[in-house]
């Protein structure tokens, strides 16, 4: 007599990810957030202090504490 489960062929065993692949998985997940994080804070800063208001202060460099003359 047969095995009931000899007749389940839907379910077979995987590889696993070997050390390289896992390495690059990683990597690619760091680099991604990285950039994620990047891109969210330049959204959040141009939204958060508009241009007009930079065109209208005066600009300050290294030297602008001292007098000019």
């Amino acid at each position: 007599m047969r095995s009931s489960f000899a007749s389940q062929r839907g379910i077979t065993l995987v590889k696993s990810p070997n050390a390289r692949q896992q390495a690059n998985r990683r990597r690619l997940a760091v680099v991604s957030a990285m950039a994620a994080l990047a891109l969210a804070s330049g959204l959040i800063g141009t939204l958060t202090h508009p241009s007009s208001e930079v065109a209208a202060k005066p600009s300050t460099g290294p030297f602008s504490y001292f007098p000019a003359g």
